[in-house]
């Protein structure tokens, strides 16, 4: 029988583990097997560049964490599992799916968004959103093109007044 310190222990990783995924934006699931450590620390090192995190839980630990949220993943949870979460809905999904097409071996397994089990359509939706960085540039892109117009307009109007 596991003592009581070993328990407390467990329970304080299903509790880090509840909170991680209730207030991560997106998590993904994967299977990292057969990834090189190196591989795994480029994987890392692009997570954290993005302001997201790689963990690795016992199965058995996230299920317990998963039960209790009400997110039915435990098909997701056979084999080594890796979880990627990030406070942003596109930057885990979109870095994950972009280096599981590099590394053919990292399979994704579910990925839980805004609190919802999404299935790997919607996760293939989210991998083909720009990142925000880029969203911003086309709307930055938009507002100069209606700037730009304005001024032209403006400046037409100018001149029609000078020649009245």
């Amino acid at each position: 029988m596991a003592s009581e310190k070993i328990l407390a222990a467990k329970k304080d990783v299903v509790a880090e583990i509840k909170d991680s995924v209730s207030n991560a934006a997106a998590v993904v699931f994967v299977d990292y097997r057969g990834l090189t450590v190196e591989e795994i620390g480029e994987l890392r090192a692009e997570l954290r560049n993005n302001d997201a995190s790689m963990k690795i839980y016992k199965n058995t630990l996230t299920k317990l964490a998963a039960d209790e949220l009400n997110l039915d993943i435990s098909e997701a949870l056979t084999g080594p599992s890796a979880m990627v979460y990030g406070n942003d809905v596109v930057s885990p999904v979109k870095i994950v799916s972009e280096f599981a097409k590099k590394h053919e071996i990292l399979k994704i397994k579910a990925g839980v968004i805004e609190g919802k089990v999404a299935d790997m359509d919607e996760l293939r939706q989210i991998a083909t959103l720009p990142s925000r960085e880029g969203l911003l540039t086309m709307l930055a892109g938009g507002m100069i093109g209606v700037v730009k117009d304005l001024s032209i307009a403006l400046d037409l109007l100018a001149a029609q007044k000078e020649n009245s």
